[in-house]
């Protein structure tokens, strides 16, 4: 008798996963908008290294070469992307980034206040008791971070909220990423690659030398980052 057992199958497990991915939107003219890319890089070159990023082409109008020659000119700096979004299907190829559609960007809401004000909702948190060390990555859009000890070279606080650092910045702290324009970093000592808030940002060439080594805030003023000494 031939007896053949039929092979186990083996079922596709699924898992559903959300990343925070930095989108670009270029603006003309082009060459100008990589220069910056380029300043940021000199600052702090491995900065986007790793990170999902999305190409948001709404804001210009790029032909199906130009998209190609944009992306090839981002994938040498090494920012590869993730997708492309704002443009008709038809303008990309199969060897571009997909199509993406359905982004939704994390934006605060502002409400007027009712006659009868309702409780404040407790703000949320993330609280370090550890440094965070170079290559580590803390990625916390719910709220504010604090960090009680330092952050080292290559490492990265990304909030929603402010960022708290009670030793030394040396990495990249990156707050209000939600558009929390109010949001602050505050550090007991001042080495850092990059801070941002917003989307504004400065890099260690861009820090005034004085405030180096002394605890320092940084905040925004319209559409300008200051540093000021946190006395």
């Amino acid at each position: 008798m031939d007896v053949r057992a039929d092979p186990t199958r083996q079922l596709v497990r699924l898992r559903g996963r959300s990343y925070v991915a930095f989108v670009f939107a270029p603006v003309v003219p082009i060459i100008g908008w990589l220069e910056e890319i380029d300043a940021t890089l000199a600052g702090s070159p491995g900065f986007f290294v790793g990170k999902p990023i999305v190409l948001d082409l709404s804001a210009v109008e790029l032909s199906r070469p130009a998209i190609a020659h944009l992306v090839s000119n981002l994938e040498q700096r090494n920012i590869r992307i993730l997708g492309i979004e704002g443009v008709a299907e038809d303008q990309l190829t199969a060897s571009m980034p997909p199509l993406l559609t359905g982004g939704r960007a994390c934006v605060i809401t502002r409400t007027e206040p009712q006659e009868k004000p309702e409780p404040k909702p407790k703000t949320a948190s993330l609280l370090l008791d550890s440094p965070v060390r170079s290559g580590q990555s803390v990625i916390f859009t719910e709220g504010d971070v604090t960090v009680l000890g330092s952050v080292g070279s290559g490492a990265e606080i990304v909030a929603g909220g402010s960022i708290h650092i009670y030793g030394t910045l040396r990495g990249r702290a990156m707050a209000g990423v939600n558009g929390n324009s109010a949001a602050r970093i505050y550090c007991q000592k001042i080495e850092a690659e990059l801070l941002a808030i917003d989307g504004y940002y400065q890099t260690a060439e861009q820090i005034d030398a004085s405030l180096r080594n002394r605890p320092a805030q940084a905040w925004l003023q319209g559409e300008t980052m200051k540093i000021t000494p946190l006395n």
